[in-house]
């Protein structure tokens, strides 16, 4: 069963249009006064687009935050309990550091949108929220960090698409594979069986 934690431990092509393409329509062409209009029409409209693409990315990035701050409470609840053996103490604690590292990527990539990040709930909210009362075992913590771990690797797999940013898709993708390896550990530690049938997550 600590198999897995002695191996933790170690630690567009872009659409084009010709001028007369722009210039003309059903058949009549516009005056250059015409088309400037028609631009300065247009900058509006699409400013006010980029601005709610950005709020929508903002929102997102809040919600995986918000997934890693109750993982972050997570492992400090398991560092509390007294459940853990001496060598699970540093694993959970460099995952933690790891759910740490992540929202300080995510509060990075949400400044660089104008946006502002989220903070976290109170201790009492997370132990209410993560059943804390009900952790009586060893492996009931791992069964708690492999349901979060793997939660947290498909949520972030279901931002890649609607994220409007295609910046932040690197960065989702790589904190996926992170969460990937940490549900891989606690599947080991746990004999979870694999599915045969893929994609895993």
């Amino acid at each position: 069963m600590e198999n897995g934690i002695n191996a933790a431990a170690v630690p567009t092509e872009n659409e084009t249009m010709s001028r007369r393409g722009i210039l003309s329509a059903g058949g009549a062409a516009l005056s250059a006064a015409g088309a400037l209009a028609l631009a300065g029409a247009a900058a509006p409209a699409m400013a006010q687009a980029a601005r709610g693409d950005a709020a929508n990315d903002v929102n997102l990035l809040n919600a995986a935050r918000a997934l890693e701050f109750e993982g972050i409470a997570a492992y400090q609840i398991a560092l509390d309990s007294g459940l853990l053996p001496p060598n699970a103490v540093g694993f959970a604690t460099l995952y933690q550091s790891h759910h740490e590292q992540h929202n300080e990527e995510l509060e990075k990539a949400i400044k660089r949108l104008g946006g502002e990040a989220v903070g976290p709930k109170t201790s009492a909210q997370y132990v209410q929220q993560l059943e804390a009362d009900k952790l009586k075992t060893f492996e009931d913590i791992l069964r708690l960090a492999l349901r979060l771990e793997r939660g947290a690797a498909s949520a972030y797999l279901g931002l890649i698409e609607p994220l409007k940013n295609t910046d932040l898709h690197l960065l989702v993708a790589r904190l996926a594979a992170d969460e990937a390896a940490h549900a891989a550990t606690f599947m080991i530690d746990l004999a979870s069986p694999i599915s045969a049938k893929t994609p895993l997550f």
